[in-house]
């Protein structure tokens, strides 16, 4: 077979419109959401067993590893800690892949996530720069009262007891900036371990 003969390569499905504004706000929650899960020696509500976005923890080592992007680099580990505490929760239902929650919410929201924060972290742009949301939290004191008052201001969200965590009520929004205020909004009431509020898509 000659190679004018090879099939053709799959065309990759073009891939629908999706506003900066709302990759970012995505990207903000789930950063908010990492860091504030946090334990180690600046215990945060410790949903995950990290320790990178502390002085004496994460930051110091980063600091000497990586002299430039060693913020956004803490933030990035400390995100990939709780997207795999929530990937563990979710592979306990018996058909993980229909549940969506703030760290899942198919592969090409996911991707476009990801494609920003690596985009982000290759910029000279700090992250309360690029992301002001992150500010007024990533340059103060740990304060759980605070990060609940931050949840509560996403609205109240319905939901009821799972095996998993809290399933929400209702069919998922389908804008983005809904679905994170609603998966924001059902981390509340904070526990002792992350709650996982999601929803299962129909089959």
């Amino acid at each position: 077979m000659s190679f004018f003969e090879l099939d053709p390569a799959p065309v990759r499905p073009e891939r629908q419109p999706l506003a900066l504004s709302d990759v970012n706000q995505l990207l903000t929650a789930q950063i908010m959401v990492a860091w504030a899960g946090e334990g180690g020696e600046e215990r945060r509500l410790g949903w995950w067993r990290s320790d990178l976005c502390s002085e004496f923890g994460g930051e110091d080592l980063f600091q000497r590893l990586l002299p430039h992007t060693w913020k956004w680099a803490t933030l990035q580990g400390a995100r990939e800690a709780a997207r795999r505490r929530d990937a563990e929760l979710r592979a306990q239902d018996h058909d993980p892949d229909r549940i969506l929650s703030l760290f899942s919410l198919g592969f090409e929201l996911d991707e476009r996530v990801e494609e920003r924060l690596l985009d982000l972290k290759r910029s000279v742009s700090a992250p309360v720069d690029a992301l002001p949301a992150l500010k007024e939290w990533l340059a103060h004191p740990w304060s759980a009262d605070r990060f609940l008052d931050w949840v509560r201001s996403h609205g109240e969200t319905e939901n009821t007891p799972a095996p998993i965590g809290r399933r929400l009520k209702g069919s998922p929004p389908g804008a983005v900036g809904d679905l994170v205020r609603k998966l924001v909004g059902g981390l509340a009431p904070l526990g002792d371990s992350y709650p996982l509020p999601h929803w299962k898509r129909s089959a």
